[in-house]
């Protein structure tokens, strides 16, 4: 028989195919011996099926005919080598996938053969098994639609009792293979996607909706993990490790997978994971992370939690869950912390009441104190920023029941980069949260002032409440009145479903006093020297979102405070004038101009989520020589991004539209009588090689190497903001000419002449450009800044004469540099002289 297998047939022909399930049919049992026989069997069915789907139904009718599936189940059956399992998984897969036909699928799903083999017990301790069987599961789903499914499940009384493929097929949802994960994954969504009434049914009721508290808990084990790894990696090096970057992408992969779940638009399944999320991570671990200084433990740091959020909020489009978390910072963290339990999983849950007999207490205590917070909470209405002074009057201890939301602005006002940056990522992800109601914004404070103006005038049309009044008074820009029913909704289902006390929350202040706090919670981030530029930057974006117009709600304190930092960054801008970065000044104030204005105009915040989690890394302080130009560069970047922004903030308070470019002068002629022109230099970059009069030049020595001493005359000539100090060549053939051999930038040379050898000038080298405005690509294509140091020369003079006319000629050519930075800088900071500031350029300049 076996030689006989061999013989010459056409390979692609029906007389194959019948040989082939002939031959199979005779088989009584499967060994060593006639295994491989099986196997190319097997094998060579499904190339003659598939290639007879596309040229021939003859051969599937004889598929059909000689019920080939029946026999595939008893080979199955009667087989001991694991390779004949492989072979007809493989099989099995390839005839689901390639198969076009509808009949033919139909013939496959049905007679029960699909799901013998789908809960045949595998011996899954071989991975290449799993791996195959995993691969049949997937094949299967990918050809599900309303009629198909239907072949799959067992139904009662128009109720699906089983379905095979689905809960053998989230057995292995969580194995620790990530291939089989995103395999299990795939499947369920092409369950879900089908959207057959009565499978939508039987995955969200008991115990198959198990699957999604089990996903949930999954999440909070990668939650925890995350949290872990950061702490451990913030104690070890300068540099985020690889595996947070991993374990961050199958975090957010898992929560595009909830996120998926749920456009199924399968009801209940929305409802089970807005509990499951809520009981198991954010009530119990992530909201009362967010405390300044918790007095309990937390499981989670609070700028992991800010990150978290985020995540849920950016990418799982659940209303219920989107509105939960909003009303969760309404409440003080403690009362999440106390009305939660340790469950033996290990997983907090806040589902479980508090024991009855401690109730009363805490009860009777909560209460007092928060009606004092209550009171301390309404004086704020007046639009003054609430302070530590009042509530401290008011005998309210701001650290033990302040709510999360007023927690989230004392970041921004006090705490540090990292802090600040996850609290307005929180504000604007939920500004940006489609899925959060009108009226939850207006209550955090956050309600844009267009959407506010449309809600108001749509009330004044249909006559609703004081719509009209509001709109047209000087107080139109927020409520008057307490907090909305929308959010009174959320919060009472909170407190009713997770059990937390009812006098927990900010129920006495208005909208429009938390509109105030967030104000002023940004003017005085914008106030504050101590947070880089590109964090202030997204507190513009926050603020321009809320003020679109200007200055409509700045009050008068807020322009002092404005004005007040404007007038500092100023000074500072005018100092890097005269620092070791002049010649950049004035560029990187129109690239960053540009950015900071795309970055605040935008409709979107510019950064994802995990932004918050890096910038741990990114603002890592680095040791670096205190006599080194490369931290006063990057010191002038953060100078010129401050002061861009809080000068575009400067026209957005006066309600001035922001201009594309920066005023700065245009470059003048230079003075006939300038060392440039002297030398007859008109190139802002001298380039070797290029030839310059050297009348003004002194001779010198310098060894670029040890032992090897070169003859020189040395040049310092600054030409309009550029300043260069030159090694030229004398030209033996042509008097008083040479060829430049050596050219560095002038600013920042730092000239010293040696206090034991007076002929001697020594000059810091300053790179032409700041490490991070030249990055490089690394081997695993991450861009990191270029490492650059300065150079050293010594110049060694004929006498100390020569050295010191050297050392006053870089002066002045420094400060002729200096002073033409600072005269095309005069039309930038005109503006003070619309603001009362016009003695600061004068003042600076004079001195």
């Amino acid at each position: 028989m076996w030689l006989a297998f061999w013989r010459s047939r056409n390979r692609l022909s029906l007389d194959e195919l019948r040989y082939l399930t002939d031959q199979l049919f005779k088989i009584q049992v499967v060994n060593e011996v006639n295994k491989d026989f099986v196997i190319e069997a097997l094998r060579s069915i499904a190339e003659l099926i598939t290639y007879g789907d596309q040229h021939d139904s003859a051969f599937f009718e004889f598929f059909m005919e000689k019920q080939v599936m029946g026999e595939f189940v008893r080979i199955l059956k009667i087989s001991r080598p694991v390779g004949v399992s492989l072979q007809l998984l493989q099989t099995l897969s390839i005839m689901i996938q390639n198969l076009k036909s509808e009949h033919a699928i139909y013939y496959l799903f049905s007679n029960e053969h699909i799901n013998y083999l789908i809960t045949y017990s595998f011996n899954f301790d071989n991975e290449e098994l799993l791996s195959y069987y995993i691969s049949f599961l997937r094949a299967i789903s990918g050809k599900l639609n309303k009629n198909t499914i239907s072949l799959l499940v067992k139904t009662q009384d128009d109720d699906v009792v089983s379905f095979p493929l689905y809960t053998e097929a989230i057995r292995f949802a969580f194995h620790e293979e990530n291939m089989v994960r995103t395999a299990i994954r795939a499947l369920s969504l092409n369950v879900y996607h089908v959207g057959d009434v009565s499978v939508n049914r039987f995955v969200a009721s008991p115990p198959h909706s198990k699957y999604f508290s089990n996903l949930v808990k999954y999440f909070c084990k990668q939650c925890l993990e995350l949290n872990e790894l950061v702490s451990d990696a913030l104690k070890s090096g300068p540099e985020p490790p690889s595996t947070i970057l991993a374990v961050v992408d199958e975090l957010e992969d898992t929560l595009y997978y909830f996120s998926d779940i749920t456009s199924a638009g399968i009801p209940d399944v929305g409802r089970l994971l807005t509990d499951e999320f809520l009981k198991h991570l954010v009530f119990p671990l992530l909201l009362p992370s967010l405390k300044t200084e918790p007095a309990y433990e937390v499981r989670i740091g609070s700028v992991t939690s800010l990150y978290l959020i985020c995540c849920i909020l950016h990418i799982v489009k659940i209303k219920d869950l989107a509105n939960s978390i909003a009303a969760g910072l309404f409440f003080p963290p403690e009362v999440f912390v106390a009305n939660s339990g340790n469950k033996a999983n290990g997983f907090l849950s806040v589902h479980e009441p508090t024991n009855e007999s401690k109730q009363p207490d805490n009860e009777s205590l909560g209460s007092e104190n928060d009606k004092k917070l209550k009171a301390y909470l309404v004086d704020c209405s007046t639009g003054t920023q609430v302070h530590e002074e009042a509530a401290v009057k008011a005998n309210v201890s701001i650290d033990s029941s302040v709510a999360l939301r007023e927690t989230l602005l004392s970041y921004i006002r006090d705490g540090n980069n990292v802090q600040v940056l996850g609290s307005l990522s929180v504000f604007a992800t939920l500004l940006q949260t489609k899925e959060l109601d009108e009226s939850m914004l207006d209550a955090l404070g956050i309600l844009p002032q267009r959407k506010k103006q449309k809600k108001l005038l749509l009330e004044s049309l249909v006559g609703e409440g004081s719509g009209e009044e509001q709109l047209f008074s000087s107080e139109s820009i927020s409520m008057k009145d307490g907090l909305s029913g929308e959010l009174d909704g959320y919060l009472q289902r909170i407190k009713d479903q997770y059990c937390v006390s009812t006098s927990s929350t900010e129920e006495g202040a208005s909208p429009r006093c938390h509109r105030f706090q967030v104000l002023d919670a940004l003017i005085a981030l914008f106030c504050r020297s101590n947070i880089p530029g590109e964090t202030l930057w997204d507190g513009g974006w926050l603020l321009r979102q809320l003020l679109p117009h200007g200055e409509a709600e700045f009050s008068s304190h807020h322009l002092v405070l404005l004005k007040e930092s404007y007038r500092s960054c100023t000074r500072a801008l005018l100092q890097e004038t005269r620092g070791s970065w002049p010649d950049l000044v004035l560029t990187i104030i129109i690239n960053e101009w540009k950015k900071c204005k795309r970055a605040i105009e935008a409709s979107s915040p510019r950064k994802e989520p995990k932004s918050i989690l890096l910038s741990q890394w990114k603002f890592h302080e680095e040791v670096a020589p205190s006599e080194s130009s490369i931290p006063a560069g990057e010191r002038m970047c953060e100078v010129v991004k401050v002061f861009v922004l809080r000068h575009q903030l400067q026209l957005f308070s006066l309600g001035r539209a922001l201009p594309e470019q920066p005023s700065i002068n245009a470059q003048g002629d230079h003075p006939e009588n300038s060392r440039a022109k002297t030398s007859g230099l008109n190139v802002s970059v001298p380039k070797p090689g290029t030839e310059l009069k050297v009348v003004d030049a002194l001779p010198c020595r310098i060894a670029f190497e040890r032992g090897k001493e070169r003859y020189f005359r040395f040049l310092a000539v600054s030409a309009g903001i550029s300043g260069w100090l030159i090694l030229a060549e004398e030209l033996p053939l042509k008097q008083n000419y040479g060829i430049i051999r050596v050219a560095a930038p002038l600013a920042g040379s730092n000239p010293r002449i040696d206090n034991k050898h007076p002929k001697w000038l020594h000059l810091r080298i300053r790179p032409s450009s700041i490490p991070s405005l030249d990055p490089t690509k690394t081997s695993d294509g991450k861009v990191k800044p270029r490492a650059m140091v300065d150079g050293r020369w010594t110049l060694a003079f004929r006498d100390e004469e020569s050295c010191k006319t050297a050392l006053s000629m870089i002066v002045e050519e420094t400060d002729l540099q200096s002073n033409e930075v600072e005269k095309r800088l005069k039309p930038l900071l005109d503006l003070e002289n619309a603001l009362g500031l016009s003695d600061i350029f004068q003042h600076e300049t004079s001195s």
